[in-house]
């Protein structure tokens, strides 16, 4: 299922707008500042789609009955882009279990690309709410990889996407490969270029959050 989280207009809009501008994301403090931001709206969804249980609570003056998750979270960041927006769950999922998974693309020089993954870890995985957070789904290769990778792991019970923009091809793509899981995206974008660049996109966000890497 998608779950289109700028459809209805809030205050995400406006981080979005500010992720997007291309003057204003030049300030790398403010845009890993919004992306933290995003992934606690995102956050919060979620929480809407847990299990949940009452427990009870003595506060001074008597007891009462309040309904919290029983679900056990696992965060999963694709670095180094995913990192602000990790640490924007995790800020919510503060009880959270974590993972990390180092997946990018390897460009050639006849313009095309594979995703390389050279690094992961998880924990156990076995009847785990698991929250992949990726701020581009472009074709959904690097979800793809991650999810085959993360299988080692053990099955999740349940598996949510995060991110901040999206292609309409990589959530097709997704979705016919993993139709139970979740995606939340802020934005949906049609186009996508030759070389697999989301328009209008928002640019590299790993570039945008911690400066440019060497290329190779």
């Amino acid at each position: 299922m998608i779950h289109h989280l700028s459809k209805s207009p809030s205050i995400a809009n406006q981080f979005l707008l500010e992720l997007r501008d291309q003057v204003i994301q030049k300030d790398r403090l403010r845009f890993r500042t919004n992306l933290n931001r995003l992934g606690k709206i995102a956050a919060y969804e979620i929480s809407k789609t847990l299990n949940y249980h009452d427990v009870e609570v003595q506060t001074p003056l008597g007891t009462a009955r309040i309904p919290v998750s029983d679900n056990r979270i696992v965060l999963c960041s694709i670095l180094r882009a995913g990192l602000p927006l990790h640490f924007g769950l995790l800020d919510f999922f503060d009880k959270s279990e974590n993972g990390f998974v180092s997946a990018y693309r390897q460009h050639h020089k006849d313009g095309t690309f594979e995703i390389s993954l050279e690094y992961s870890t998880c924990p156990n995985l076995t009847n785990s709410t698991l929250i992949i957070c990726d701020p581009m789904l472009a074709t959904g290769a690097s979800i793809k990889k991650t999810m085959d990778a993360l299988s080692a792991y053990g099955q999740a019970q349940k598996v949510h996407v995060v991110s901040i923009v999206s292609s309409k091809f990589g959530l097709e793509y997704i979705e016919r490969l993993f139709p139970n899981i979740d995606i939340w995206t802020f934005a949906i974008d049609e186009e996508l270029t030759g070389k697999s660049y989301i328009v209008p996109g928002m640019g590299d966000a790993g570039d945008l959050a911690f400066g440019p890497k060497e290329q190779d």
